[in-house]
This record gives C-alpha cells, structure tokens and sequence, in this order.
C-alpha cells in the first residue's frame, strides 16, 4: 500500500493496511512452536470445531488477542471500545494444493454492519510462493453475492466464491514476515493461492469488532480485550 498514505488513510481506501510490525521474528516463533507442540500431541493439525475461538483454548492465543501494539492498530479504526469475536489458524501446508477462493468475510457472519476489523498475523512467512492472501483494493464499499461451490482443495468450508469475476492483474499480494500483520476490512475481496514453498504458511487471524456493534439473530459470544462494554450484545465467554 502506499508509503506516502497513513495508515487510516490505507485503510479506509484501499481496505486494508499492511505491513504492520507487531512481533519479532524470534516472538514469532515462539508462538509457532507452541501451535505446534500442541498439534504433535493431538497427533494433526488443528482443525475443525478446534480451530475455533482458539483463545479460549489456549492462554498464548488469549495473550495474542491482547497484544498491545495489536490493539493499539485495531483502536484507530473501530475506536476504544473493543471485542474479540474470533480467532483461528489459517495453515497450508509446505507443497499442496490448498487455496482459498474469491470472497468477502461478512457474507455468513450475521452481523449488524461492516465495523469489523480482521488482523491476519505470519507466524511464518507469507509471500508469493507460499501462497500469502491476495486482495482487491477498494474492493470493500459494498457487499456483492456469493456461489457455493463443492471444491476439495478449498479452505472455505462453504466454498463461498463472490460471483463476479475478479480482475487477477489488480490482486495485490500481501506478504508478510514472521510477527508482522495485516489489518483488513470484512468486505474486502481477498483470497489466496497453494503453498508452493518447503514450509509451512500459518497465519494467525483473529476477528475484532467494537461494543456498540449489535449482533443480528442468535446472541453469540465474544471476549471484550480493551475498553468497556456498556451494550452487552454479545455474552461473556469463558478464557481459559
């Protein structure tokens, strides 16, 4: 994104802002190692009803929802009010054939409006060869319609595809080092290609949202991380 825009000005008219420094690259490991010690134990990678709201699972992801320079970031966009709605490990393993395709976060959320913010942390590296996400920039002023197509190697658990065609030549990609994010907008049209490369590409993504954001239907948790919750939309949730 442009080095001469600041970061809210990235934000609001690309839809997202990346590169964002948040961890070293030793810190990266660390929290990498941890993912997976835990994963050699269970014997496969997480995934799964595991790989949902992975901090109330796991203190260390608790202790990466909270990181101060992440909230920091998260606070310019959505204010200082803020939840923790969701968190999960976006992992392609070292030379297969998983991909991620064309869509927009919000079209199954059932959320009240777009104020949501998605912080997408390497805790290896994501470039072009590993199959880093891959953005439409200025996509993200309105919501378009998805297809649901039954495709194996797709990460999507629907499949969710936007249904109208995407120009490749404007895809920006984002890549990133170990500990460093991005933040980006819940319409914004991303996706991603296989992991070519001889490691893993994991990536860290955890969903935040601010306290006024009222949730449409059925009340659903969320952790409040920075601020205070005078609304009470959505229900306490247990931290481990």
């Amino acid at each position: 994104m442009s080095a001469n825009h600041s970061f809210l000005e990235n934000y609001h008219e690309n839809g997202i802002t990346f590169p964002v420094d948040i961890l070293s690259e030793e810190e990266a490991q660390v929290f990498r190692r941890k993912l997976e010690i835990y994963e050699k134990e269970a014997g496969t990678p997480i995934g799964g009803a595991e790989n949902k709201k992975v901090h109330l699972r796991f203190s260390w992801a608790n202790q990466l929802i909270r990181h101060p320079k992440i909230l920091m970031e998260v606070e310019k966009v959505i204010g200082p009010n803020i939840l923790c709605w969701g968190s999960e490990f976006f992992t392609k393993e070292a030379q297969t054939e998983n991909f991620v395709s064309w869509h927009q976060d919000a079209t199954y959320w059932g959320l009240g409006n777009d104020d949501i913010v998605t912080v997408w942390l390497a805790l290896s590296t994501s470039n072009v060869e590993s199959g880093c996400m891959r953005v439409v920039a200025g996509s993200h002023k309105k919501a378009v319609a998805h297809d649901e197509k039954n495709e194996e190697d797709n990460l999507l658990s629907r499949g969710q595809e936007i249904s109208v065609e995407v120009n490749e030549d404007e895809a920006v990609n984002v890549e990133l080092k170990p500990g460093q994010a991005s933040l980006h907008h819940v319409l914004i049209f991303h996706g991603s290609k296989p992991n070519l490369s001889d490691d893993r590409r994991i990536g860290f993504v955890i969903r935040y949202l601010p306290t006024h954001l009222r949730p449409e239907g059925d009340i659903d948790g969320a952790t409040l991380v920075k601020g205070v919750d005078r609304f009470n939309y959505f229900k306490e949730e247990p931290l481990p």
